[in-house]
């Protein structure tokens, strides 16, 4: 598979996530200082965001949505869905255009549900090492294509196809590409973060 390029994803402008984000924080009382310390992101990004100038990775969105205890889907999800069916070409892509190396779809209907389930699609090279995810709740994964890796709490387990991993979410992970081909994986999580 080639590498993905913005041409090839539904737009996702900066302003609606930016909007949803800054209606959020007002909501709950928050001050941009104070968001910033809780996601760990600068004060300064977070305003270009909200003003919809800026151009965050999809790993800023998840440490702002984690910090405001919403899932990212949240954020970009737009319409609810209604159905219980979820059609192909429904798929909310959860990345942003500049993410070249990875697509991440979230395959459940309503961003409302107890647990989601998220198709992620990695290019070799693909690692979110600078920026571990913790959040509350368990995740199960299963490598469907390729090699995925994922560290969790500094021990690092290497998955090739067929094999799955399931963990507490509350300890530090990230997650790599350390192959030298597409890598496609499921991820089942609880409650959802994504």
């Amino acid at each position: 598979m080639a590498r993905l390029h913005a041409a090839d994803r539904p737009p996702l402008t900066v302003q609606v996530v930016g909007n949803e984000i800054k209606r959020l924080r007002k909501l709950q009382g928050r001050t941009l200082e104070d968001l910033a310390s809780a996601s760990g992101v600068s004060a300064g990004l977070l305003s270009q965001v909200e003003r919809g100038q800026g151009n965050p990775s999809f790993n800023t969105l998840v440490q702002v949505a984690h910090a405001l205890g919403i899932p990212v889907a949240r954020l970009v999800a737009g319409e609810q869905m209604t159905s219980p069916v979820l059609r192909r070409e429904d798929r909310r892509r959860l990345n942003l255009p500049q993410d070249e190396l990875v697509v991440a779809e979230l395959l459940t209907s309503r961003p409302d549900s107890a647990l989601e389930v998220i198709r992620i699609v990695t290019e070799p090279g693909y690692t979110t090492q600078d920026t571990p995810f913790v959040h509350e709740g368990e995740e199960f994964g299963i490598v469907l294509e390729g090699t995925h890796a994922v560290n969790v709490g500094g021990v690092h387990y290497v998955l090739r196809a067929g094999d799955s991993i399931s963990y507490d979410s509350t300890i530090p992970h990230w997650y790599e590409n350390p192959g030298e081909s597409t890598s496609v994986s499921l991820w089942v999580v609880t409650p959802p973060s994504f």
